[in-house]
């Protein structure tokens, strides 16, 4: 578990461009029942989330098509939210950062963190404006 003084304000740079974050199972559970898209982020306290990942997933919700639901679990602190999302991202093996599409509840794009890890945040912004267009 990393300390909270290190998590928080990589939490909250999510939380105030509008992700709604998720810490429980039972969270994850009812976030993916929701009808609809839905993006999940699961958060990372590593190099590539800050530089690449979170502000990529903030700026592709600034494009005409966007998800209805706009979540976030964080790696090495939500366990159990983290260890639902992830089993609903099956087959693609646990990585963080990651991010994941759903429609109604299915999952239909994801971004592992080889994805992420190396790629510009303008990359994978138009990675997930493509999936909007596609999906929402």
């Amino acid at each position: 578990m990393y300390p909270q003084e290190i998590v928080n304000p990589m939490r909250q740079e999510l939380i105030d461009a509008g992700f709604e974050s998720l810490s429980t199972a039972e969270q994850v559970e009812q976030a993916l029942a929701r009808t609809g898209t839905t993006l999940v982020v699961v958060n990372s306290v590593c190099g590539c989330a800050a530089r690449n990942a979170r502000p990529g997933a903030i700026n592709s919700l600034k494009g005409a098509k966007k998800p209805e639901n706009i979540v976030t679990v964080f790696a090495g602190v939500d366990r159990d939210a983290v260890d639902v999302a992830r089993k609903h991202m099956f087959p693609f093996p646990p990585s963080s950062p990651s991010m994941a599409l759903f429609k109604d509840g299915e999952l239909v794009h994801m971004l592992e963190r080889h994805h992420i890890e190396g790629h510009s945040a303008e990359v994978i912004t138009e990675n997930l404006i493509d999936a909007f267009q596609e999906y929402c």
